[in-house]
């Protein structure tokens, strides 16, 4: 809880699902799981509650999170692009874009002079994503899109024809850099191809500029979210999801129980049915709490 907050009265409905964020929930201001989160994940697991992941991060980023927690539930990764199965890495969902639309949002990148990143269902190729270009090797302290380019270089396949012929199997991408830049390319992007994409401008906490993230319509978290749910016969009304960011709001907006950390957007703040500590403070064992209150399941094996 939030200093001065009360306790929470017990839940009306029983969460069966437990939906989190990775980046600013499950992992605080040094980018690690805190012992208590683990703890928390693991009581919730325990009392029969089954707990997935989605997040904007790639599956290979984020499937040692999944395994250090004991998560063996498809992964929801890109915001909602692509859904695997982390015991065999099976792809149970990738999305694609309507023909001819990435073709537009490439376009319309390249004519503000950014560069896009594109995104394939390719963890058995070795590789996760097409880019352009690569920065020198040795670049010390790079910016905008070097950050990302440096830190992920191995995982990049260069395709100095990106624009001209963007990958068939693409299920998201972005583009990098300040603030207002991006939410001006979100804009462009939005009017280039009405109707046709879901957009959110996000900073990630491991870079200093900002990403413009692009998807086809109505992939989100959510939709991911739904998915799973749909296969453990779960409804909406019984899954809480937890987020921090932008990119979590059709999520919060959508579950039975939506929980917004201390630390999260103002946005995603005023859309949440309850607001719990940061990332930083426990609020992992708030949720955990909250879910294990009276009305809840009794203990169980873990889901």
């Amino acid at each position: 809880m939030l200093p001065g907050e009360s306790p929470p009265s017990p839940l009306r409905t029983t969460i069966r699902l437990l939906v989190l964020d990775v980046d600013g929930t499950l992992t605080d201001s040094r980018h690690e799981v805190p012992p208590e989160t683990r703890a928390a994940v693991a009581r919730i697991r325990a009392a029969g509650i089954t707990v997935a992941l989605a997040t904007g991060r790639r599956y290979r980023d984020v499937l040692p999170v999944a395994q250090g927690l004991g998560i063996d539930q498809p992964l929801v990764t890109a915001s909602g692009g692509l859904v695997k199965r982390p015991r065999d890495h099976a792809t149970l969902y990738a999305a694609r874009f309507a023909t001819g639309v990435l073709g537009h949002v490439l376009a319309t990148i390249t004519a503000r002079g950014l560069e896009p990143v594109v995104y394939t269902d390719s963890f058995a190729a070795g590789h996760d994503f097409h880019c352009r270009r690569l920065p020198p090797e040795g670049t010390i302290d790079p910016a905008g899109l070097d950050s990302y380019l440096v830190r992920n270089r191995h995982l990049a396949d260069l395709r100095a024809d990106l624009v001209e012929v963007p990958p068939e199997d693409a299920f998201a991408g972005f583009a990098m850099g300040p603030r207002e830049a991006m939410l001006e390319l979100e804009t462009a992007l939005d009017e280039a191809c009405p109707g046709q994409l879901s957009l959110h401008t996000i900073r990630s906490p491991r870079y200093r500029d900002w990403m413009c993230e692009f998807a086809p319509a109505a992939v989100t978290k959510w939709s991911g979210a739904l998915r799973l749910a749909e296969a453990l016969e779960i409804p909406a009304a019984a899954i809480c999801a937890v987020g921090d960011d932008v990119n979590d709001l059709p999520m919060i907006r959508g579950a039975g129980l939506g929980i917004a950390m201390g630390n999260a957007t103002p946005e995603v703040r005023a859309a949440a049915d309850r607001v719990v500590a940061t990332s930083d403070c426990g609020g992992l064992a708030d949720v955990a709490d909250l879910l294990l209150a009276d009305g809840q399941p009794s203990p169980s094996s873990p889901a």
